[in-house]
């Protein structure tokens, strides 16, 4: 009898967040834009959460000039325009989300406060202020959309925070910020195992060297530290990795963006590069 020969099987379809809802504090520009845009490319739906809605004369981008570029991208967009640290705005731009678009199937809390200042020369409004957006906005931000997640088919909480190793030259050069760093990551560590039998995933993703975003061009050194920066590209490509992954089975996890990626295969980070010519600067908590 003759053998038959079977067809190759059809490839499986990349993974995809079509559909899907997004939740994106900060998402007026830097990484939660990127993030917001990348899953736009999929045919998600994004609420973007930031408190820009007019033009900045020293911060480009808008919550309403992100809305655009999602659905130049090919998404749906709702703006939001909200301070995380108003309890009440966040409640109601998670009602929008569910009377816009029927749930929420991921939250990303991206949105963060910056100082890198030294014990003395850190003023308590600014220790308030991003231990008000940083740990609290993350909390606040988990807590509220815990009902809408808790319905979704694979939902992620992802928070932009770094993995919590107790090195003291990571607290020292500035204290506060680390501070409220750490709590955005303990956010993490807690919740993904308080979440687990509910099938919510909840991880942290960090870059493994400096970004282009606004805090780099007005702290840490302008122009010049910029082109030893990446894009915000490869941080929305390792969010996007992250967050097609099966939620119940990736949780607890403090992922680099640069891991994530050589996971998939990625062998040359390059084209991410500000400049490709300069290595990359190693990100201060990294």
């Amino acid at each position: 009898m003759p053998e038959t020969t079977q067809p190759p099987a059809a490839p499986a379809p990349p993974p995809s967040l079509r559909g899907k809802v997004l939740f994106i504090t900060g998402a007026s520009r830097g990484i939660g834009e990127a993030i917001a845009i990348r899953a736009a490319r999929d045919g998600a739906r994004i609420v973007v959460v930031g408190k820009t809605s007019e033009p900045h004369p020293k911060l480009r981008g808008t919550v309403h000039a992100t809305c655009a570029a999602i659905e130049a991208a090919g998404g749906e967009a709702l703006a939001c325009v909200a301070d995380i640290r108003d309890e009440q705005a966040v409640a109601a731009a998670v009602e929008q989300a569910g009377e816009r678009f029927g749930g929420i199937d991921i939250l990303v809390n991206n949105a963060s406060a910056i100082s890198l200042t030294d014990t003395s020369h850190t003023p308590i409004k600014r220790f308030d202020l991003m231990h008000s957006v940083n740990t609290r906005g993350t909390f606040l931000c988990s807590q509220l959309c815990l009902p809408l997640l808790s319905k979704s088919q694979n939902p992620h909480i992802l928070t932009l925070s770094p993995p919590p190793t107790l090195r003291a030259d990571w607290f020292a050069p500035h204290l506060a910020y680390t501070l409220s760093k750490y709590g955005m990551s303990l956010c993490t560590l807690g919740l993904s195992e308080e979440l687990r039998s509910r099938g919510i995933a909840v991880n942290s993703l960090w870059p493994k060297t400096m970004i282009a975003t606004a805090a780099v061009e007005n702290l840490l050194g302008g122009a010049a530290a910029l082109g030893r920066c990446r894009q915000p590209a490869i941080v929305a490509d390792a969010a996007h990795a992250i967050l097609t992954r099966p939620s119940r089975s990736f949780t607890g996890h403090f992922c680099i963006d640069e891991e994530v990626l050589a996971e998939l295969g990625v062998k040359d980070f390059s084209a991410y590069a500000v400049d490709p010519t300069l290595d990359p600067a190693p990100d201060i908590f990294v």
